[in-house]
């Protein structure tokens, strides 16, 4: 069961599967409560009467902050060969400065060039939210060696993230139980087991991690971005953001639009959409995501979901849920394949289409009873290692995102009224997110941010990247990010998957390597495939 979808790069999709997002909350209440007073949106998502616009901060420094912004980074080598990590301070509580500080990883690999053509430090953040970010620095940024030559590449790990102080909530076992949860609750006492996990989830966090999740939101992670722009000694940021991090970039940029240099903000959110107009809009994109691997596997011989259409292939798919729900079938360990985490490990192949070939693999291995394979991909989802540790980004996920939006449901009475519109998003996943949902309703912190625009006027031109087909940042939201930015272009890949740069396309990797190197901004409307 996944706590919240979340949002990272498929860059590593095969070795550890890209994640999504759902809406947050706090406090719990009745089954039976009311949708919260604001605008009706698409498929009956609330949307808050007035959005306000993201304000910039003072651009002079608060003197309670220069001790921060004045400090000096004591590199060591990292682990892993030709990096180098340090630690940076930065208040816990960026309104009570020196009221405790909270200590943030961070690595670099210095540019391969001469000295002459350095351009400065480019820091990269692969999404989530709860993605590594050193980690992916160092395996999988996308960034050629042209890019690496003129560039220090940095990453940070954000506050509440792998190395960063990271949120803890439950045991590695508490964690298998809790994924193997059903999420497709088909009686009053599965809904109320189901509650029950988010509310045992919840009391973990709160438990294990105390105050820090009151302070691990977006925009106090944008905040820690600028001062380690300071501490490097660049005047203005240069920035590749994937997914998730395309909503910390953006939030960079409106709160400091001065200081944006080079930015690329690939597979976009939208931030004026509350959280559960977030749900449905990415449930529709997963649907259109598996209708395209439908498509592809019913001309397919042995296509495990037969050859008549794809509407047939949906069927025959969720037929495979609704029997894993009454009896998980075997994988070979002491854990089975419960419909979760078959569920699961689908939504985890639809990030990339060269998944594909193996989902038509697990996919009939499940059919004749042998559940292995999708839990392998459900376990790269939840970053679960053979030896059955978890990493801490499916607890981060749903901190960062409690925090950042009130609630898309605050109790299982609304969810059931919501199922219609997220079945007809998606008929095959509706359910499993519209369930997901409501896992903030019982977080123990209350959300201090609320769905807003983002424009950051005066800011250098920004190019945003959206695919058209992508599943986990549906398309739409990539064209409504560029049209609030004030100087964003926006440059579209024709395709599947979650992003595109550095998954293939030469068009893609040349346009943005271009504006990297160059400042080259793309025409309007350029498409790419």
């Amino acid at each position: 069961m996944a706590t919240s979808r979340l949002l990272r790069t498929s860059a590593a999709l095969l070795a550890a599967t890209a994640l999504l997002i759902s809406g947050c909350s706090s406090g719990s209440s009745s089954p039976d409560d009311e949708a919260s007073p604001g605008r009706t949106t698409e498929a009956g998502a609330q949307r808050p009467a007035d959005e306000p616009t993201l304000a910039p901060l003072p651009a002079s420094t608060p003197a309670s902050l220069r001790p921060y912004y004045d400090q000096k980074l004591s590199w060591h080598p990292c682990a892993s060969s030709g990096f180098e990590c340090a630690t940076m301070k930065a208040p816990l509580d960026y309104s009570h400065p020196g009221g405790g500080d909270i200590k943030l990883a961070v690595a670099r690999k210095k540019a391969t060039g001469a000295a002459g053509h350095r351009l400065g430090s480019l820091l990269v953040n692969p999404g989530g939210p709860g993605g590594a970010a050193i980690e992916y620095l160092e395996r999988y940024a996308p960034q050629p060696a042209a890019v690496r030559a003129r560039y220090d590449m940095v990453a940070m790990d954000p506050r509440g993230v792998a190395h960063s102080q990271p949120v803890e909530c439950l045991t590695n076992k508490q964690m298998d139980r809790y994924t193997e949860t059903d999420q497709t609750p088909d009686s009053p006492a599965e809904v109320n087991k189901l509650a029950t996990a988010y509310r045992d989830f919840a009391k973990g966090c709160a438990s294990r991690s105390g105050k820090l999740l009151s302070h691990i939101s977006t925009v106090e992670a944008a905040r820690d971005m600028d001062l380690l722009r300071a501490v490097l000694g660049d005047k203005k940021l240069t920035y590749v953001g994937s997914s998730y991090g395309t909503f910390l970039g953006a939030t960079y940029a409106g709160l400091y639009p001065s200081r944006v240099g080079r930015m690329v903000l690939d597979g976009a959110m939208n931030p004026e959409l509350d959280a559960r107009a977030t749900n449905v809009q990415q449930t529709a994109g997963f649907n259109t995501a598996f209708t395209a691997f439908a498509e592809d596997c019913i001309q397919r011989k042995n296509c495990p979901l037969g050859t008549k259409s794809t509407e047939d292939a949906a069927k025959q798919l969720s037929a495979l849920f609704k029997k894993l729900d009454a009896h998980p079938a075997a994988t070979g360990e002491d854990r089975k394949l419960t419909e979760s985490l078959a569920t699961t490990g689908v939504i985890a192949a639809m990030y990339d289409q060269r998944a594909w070939p193996l989902l038509r693999e697990y996919l009939a291995q499940a059919k004749a009873g042998n559940g292995r394979g999708l839990l392998a991909f459900s376990d790269s989802y939840y970053e679960r290692s053979p030896n059955g540790s978890y990493s801490n980004q499916m607890y981060a996920n749903p901190a960062v995102n409690c925090l950042d939006l009130a609630p898309a449901f605050t109790g299982p009475g609304q969810v059931r009224a919501a199922l219609p519109s997220f079945r007809k998003a998606s008929p095959v996943f509706g359910d499993t997110f519209a369930w997901a949902a409501v896992n903030c309703a019982y977080w123990p912190v209350k959300p201090t941010g609320t769905a807003h625009r983002i424009e950051a006027k005066g800011a250098a031109p920004i190019l945003v990247v959206g695919t058209t087909r992508d599943p986990a940042t549906p398309y739409s939201w990539a064209q409504a990010l560029a049209s609030q930015l004030s100087s964003a272009t926006l440059l579209t890949y024709e395709g599947d998957g979650h992003t595109a740069y550095g998954r293939g396309s030469k068009c893609i990797d040349s346009t943005i390597d271009a504006y990297l190197l160059d400042g080259t901004v793309p025409p309007k409307n350029k498409h790419c495939k």
